[in-house]
């Protein structure tokens, strides 16, 4: 799907000074360190459960008021330095019309697994009416925001989009994944090809409504070696990050468990790499080089160890953050390394924000 730049019509706010995700993602000092949480926007939040309590997860992720109201959550509660749209990596593929659902307990279930050569022709492709409730949802929470808030798009990666429909849902081993990867690389490759279509086109919708920046979610690339990811996956994560340059925003990518996948992730042209909890993040730096800001990474897990720890485990990441700028990164957005737990207590992440509000800037 090519596109000419400068074609879109994006909509955009006007800021009084940088948002602060945005200053540390492009080389600019922010105003204060710039927290956001994956996952924030949902099961660990009393609010989110009493909206969803009555709303299938897909009925709420089409539903521009509820994504925008689910959005807002946690920034209310947590002064979080940026939104992320509330929304699942499957959304562009249902909006498609591929047949599946998110099962509670289970995740993704894809009626028909794509397996075959014929399998992949029949793949609907994503038109932009498919995802306008995204767009509108987009447009709600922008008038919502605060001026100080970013709010962030996401896709899932088209490799984590294609282990889903491959398998069929959630796996622990991508046997069949990885059979198709490495024994029909010809059917692999048109595949991908589509799924990244899906993704820039899914992408383009946000970032035409006006999000300030987007993330790209490879979760499951950590299942493959360094060669393999440059391979098979690498070229079509490349086309996503340059089909949307044009827009001049912050781009972030993130898998998890790729601590070896780390400079191969950031070759396909994020701004932001995400780290997950098992590298620190200026070891994580030297591994990528200079020129990108890194985002990252306490172990979720750690918000359950009491306030001491917690206090310990938020200054060892800002130091390592600190010390990641001094080695050459642009910037430091504070996260989790994963998402956040579903019984992680409110209150905590709310205090590790104000912790991480008052550690003092590089």
């Amino acid at each position: 799907m090519p596109h000419e730049s400068g074609a879109h019509n994006r909509r955009s706010r006007s800021h009084s000074s940088p948002l602060s995700l945005v200053a540390a993602a492009t080389g600019r000092k922010p105003s204060r360190r710039p927290v956001w949480f994956m996952r924030q926007a949902g099961r660990s939040l009393p609010e989110y459960r009493a909206i969803r309590a009555d709303h299938g997860m897909l009925e709420a992720c089409f539903d521009p008021a509820m994504v925008c109201e689910i959005t807002l959550q946690p920034v209310r509660r947590h002064d979080v330095d940026a939104a992320i749209l509330f929304s699942d990596i499957v959304v562009p593929l249902r909006a498609a019309g591929i047949d599946l659902d998110i099962v509670a307990g289970t995740g993704p279930v894809i009626a028909r697994p794509v397996r075959t050569t014929g399998d992949v022709a029949a793949l609907p492709r994503l038109e932009p009416a498919g995802v306008g409730a995204i767009g509108k949802a987009v447009e709600l929470i922008l008038a919502e925001l605060a001026e100080r808030t970013a709010l962030i798009g996401f896709a899932g990666a088209p490799f984590t989009l294609a282990s889903y429909l491959i398998e069929g849902g959630p796996s622990r081993t991508y046997t069949h994944t990885k059979a198709l990867m490495y024994g029909d690389p010809v059917t692999w490759n048109a595949l991908m090809g589509h799924l990244a279509d899906i993704t820039i086109e899914f992408l383009r919708v946000q970032l035409d409504a006006g999000v300030d920046a987007v993330q790209l979610f490879d979760s499951w690339a950590g299942q493959l070696s360094p060669a393999d990811y440059r391979h098979y996956v690498a070229p079509h994560s490349a086309r996503v990050f340059a089909e949307i340059a044009d827009y001049g925003v912050p781009r972030i990518h993130f898998g998890v468990g790729t601590g070896e996948l780390l400079p191969a992730m950031t070759e396909v042209g994020p701004d932001v790499i995400g780290v997950d909890w098992r590298v620190p993040l200026d070891e994580a730096v030297r591994r990528v080089g200079p020129g990108k800001a890194v985002q990252g990474n306490l172990d979720p897990t750690v918000l359950f160890a009491g306030s001491d720890v917690i206090e310990r485990e938020v200054r060892r990441v800002v130091d390592d953050g600190d010390r990641a700028i001094a080695a050459g990164a642009v910037g430091h957005i504070f996260n989790l390394g994963h998402g956040v737990l579903p019984t992680t207590d409110p209150d905590t992440l709310t205090r590790t924000v104000e912790l991480i509000h008052s550690a003092d800037l590089p």
